[in-house]
């Protein structure tokens, strides 16, 4: 009876293991109906309010670099980034340039991910997030745009509205901590080549993280 019992509980643990695994990969079925915009395309315009009731468009900021970044802070790659303080470190570097740096939750209703606008200030205040904005997407129609899959994912647009980057935020696939240590920051390689006048030479990687909980 007692192998039976562990048998049974083995069982049990590796399908709850197998369950947990699959909520936090990239979802086949979803990825599969997402193209994102590669390096060189035009960037799709958007309109988002953030979490202040401020609206945002993409065309607001022609002229201007920026940054668009997937987040979803239920997600343990995200928090990699945001609970060891390398988001909001790379966000201000950003800023500091002159960057406009938007978080973009597309993350639906009743979805892992999506905070109400109040929610979402508590997060901002607690985290000391310094994006320029954190903006509302939960109908999925801006992340759908830009075929954005995981979270983070992350885009880079040029004064001229081209795409210049896409992918992940760094070449560590993982959601330890220690990987932050030896990681190379795609974006912040790509901004300073661009804010230099140079061609970024990683335009494009393949992002990791979970999948965008849309709608």
């Amino acid at each position: 009876m007692k192998k039976a019992a562990i048998a049974a509980l083995v069982v049990v643990c590796a399908g709850l293991a197998i369950a947990a695994f699959a909520a936090y990969r990239i979802d086949d079925s979803v990825a599969d109906t997402l193209k994102e915009r590669r390096a060189g395309s035009v960037a799709p315009s958007f309109a988002l309010t953030d979490t202040n009731g401020k609206q945002h468009r993409l065309a607001d900021y022609k002229g201007k670099h920026v940054v668009l970044e997937w987040v979803n802070l239920g997600c343990p790659y995200v928090k990699k980034h945001y609970d060891s303080g390398n988001m909001q470190a790379t966000q201000k570097k950003a800023v500091d340039k002159g960057v406009i740096w938007l978080s973009i939750c597309s993350s639906a209703k009743w979805k892992q991910g999506h905070l109400s606008a109040a929610g979402w200030n508590e997060e901002i205040a607690e985290r000391k997030i310094a994006s320029t904005a954190v903006l509302i997407d939960e109908r999925g129609e801006a992340g759908r745009a830009y075929g954005a899959k995981t979270t983070p994912h992350m885009f880079i647009i040029n004064p001229e509205g081209f795409i210049i980057y896409q992918g992940a935020i760094d070449d560590t696939p993982t959601a330890r901590k220690q990987s932050l240590q030896e990681a190379r920051n795609h974006v912040l390689a790509a901004l300073d080549e661009a804010l230099s006048g140079k061609p970024v030479t990683i335009a494009a990687t393949q992002p990791y993280g979970c999948s965008v909980k849309y709608k």
